[in-house]
């Protein structure tokens, strides 16, 4: 699991999303592992989640940010293992997404991953998110770099195609102003970045 999170100033709307959470798989079936995956087509799916602030907070994440187990993965490549953890606990209460064919969000980005972003976030507290900025990007011998401090810029368009299994026709509370929506086929800058 790959922990992404956006730096936010204190005038961010509401419905703004602090971080990301980046699951990134690798397709078994073509490849040996997850370094020739990511060199090749069809060789990695990254499911994106975004992270909102709240009073309360995603029952994996408790168990994963806790003082015990945080303090022991501070640096990259540092290792503990929890037992126990379901990780269907970290998906949002939502069966719809977004999907894209895109790069990789880390040197050298290749151009191997199919991308599915959940329609809905998932909550932290204040607390946790401090405690996942308080991780770093390197190791221990290398300047301490926040995670807060990992945002890619955005990329081109590059004529991707952008699939959803949303039903925009549909009224609900799922829908901002409550009324149908139709379809819209044009692209958000920041679905690629």
């Amino acid at each position: 699991m790959r922990l992404r999170t956006v730096i936010s100033s204190e005038r961010e709307r509401e419905r703004d999303y602090r971080a990301e959470v980046q699951l990134i798989h690798y397709n078994h079936e073509l490849y040996t592992n997850y370094t020739e995956a990511a060199k090749s087509p069809n060789g990695l799916v990254i499911v994106s989640i975004f992270m909102k602030i709240s009073e309360t907070s995603n029952s994996f994440l408790n168990r994963m940010l806790n003082r015990d187990t945080i303090t022991r993965i501070t640096y990259k490549n540092d290792a503990y293992l929890l037992s126990g953890l379901n990780i269907e606990e970290v998906y949002p209460e939502t069966s719809s997404f977004i999907t894209y064919e895109g790069s990789m969000t880390i040197p050298p980005c290749f151009e191997t991953a199919t991308w599915i972003l959940m329609n809905k976030p998932i909550y932290v507290t204040k607390m946790q998110m401090h405690s996942m900025r308080l991780l770093s990007q390197n190791q221990p011998s290398q300047i301490f770099l926040s995670m807060s401090d990992n945002v890619r810029p955005v990329q081109p368009l590059n004529n991707r195609c952008i699939r959803t299994n949303i039903n925009f026709s549909m009224q609900g509370k799922d829908c901002p102003n409550n009324r149908a929506q139709k379809l819209q086929y044009r692209v958000n800058e920041w679905l690629l970045k």
